[in-house]
């Protein structure tokens, strides 16, 4: 089966480096399985040449943001900038690279031949730091207890969504989120959507520098940066106050609220 237009977008910042050749191995497998595909990159107020590395390309289109907003706003601009094209499918990834081409094939596949929602690829063989595993890890527990509903790699960012699921959980979610794949992953167990989960190989950030990593520490950091100490703090109060709290906005979801 081929959709007829398939969208990839990307938030991104300083990934000069390794942005294009990911852009070009992801093209490489998703080619065959759509009549078009468009490569949709956010770039968050890149310092480096992120923006002239996309520069000419046909089939990429790069939407520069106003001000340098972090990872959760400029992955909600880059999702409001791919379903503005009007696509039948749309793929979200990260610009740093941390996937492999064959991968998206597979979330491709899972989500045509399913008919789920929403396809989630769920790491493996990860390489970032250990406090960020442990976080991922805390806070899918968090997410289960409150959902009933264990989701793996609850913040994943490789994810394959059908455009009406999407705008619901989009219209749900402020553009200023901090963690906008948390709030979905917990609205998409909740709220009646069919989820399908795909094993997902993560590879280390292409690139020889740890510029485009926006905690700063590179992988063989020991302890969390003071940046990401206070990020976690602000992402939990973020959590209580729109998806776990009771009567929390995103507790009450519903997909089939939205069907005709």
């Amino acid at each position: 089966m081929s959709a007829a237009h398939l969208a990839i977008v990307m938030p991104a910042y300083n990934e000069a480096e390794g942005i294009r050749g990911f852009i070009d191995e992801i093209r490489e497998h998703v080619a065959p399985l759509a009549d078009r595909v468009t490569f949709v990159v956010a770039d968050d107020r890149s310092t480096d040449a992120t923006v002239a590395a996309l520069t000419g390309i046909q089939d990429v289109q790069v939407e520069p943001q106003a001000q340098n907003r972090g990872h959760g706003p400029t992955a909600l601009a880059a999702y409001r900038a791919g379903l503005a094209l009007d696509p039948d499918l749309l793929v979200h990834v990260d610009g740093d690279g941390q996937f492999l081409g064959p991968d998206f094939a597979r979330l491709v596949n899972a989500i045509e031949g399913t008919g789920a929602d929403v396809v989630h690829g769920v790491r493996h063989s990860r390489t970032d730091p250990w406090y960020r595993r442990v976080l991922t890890g805390a806070v899918g527990l968090m997410i289960a207890a409150v959902a009933r509903h264990r989701v793996p790699d609850v913040n994943t960012p490789l994810r394959a969504y059908r455009p009406a699921a999407l705008r619901m959980l989009m219209d749900a979610v402020p553009a200023d989120a901090l963690v906008p794949h948390v709030h979905f992953s917990l609205a998409e167990a909740r709220g009646g959507f069919v989820v399908r989960y795909v094993a997902v190989r993560s590879i280390p950030r292409r690139g020889s520098s740890t510029q485009g990593t926006m905690w700063g520490g590179g992988v063989k950091a020991l302890v969390p940066p003071p940046r990401l100490r206070k990020f976690v703090a602000e992402a939990l109060r973020e959590a209580w106050r729109l998806s776990l709290r009771p009567g929390a906005p995103l507790r009450s979801l519903r997909l089939e609220n939205r069907r005709p």
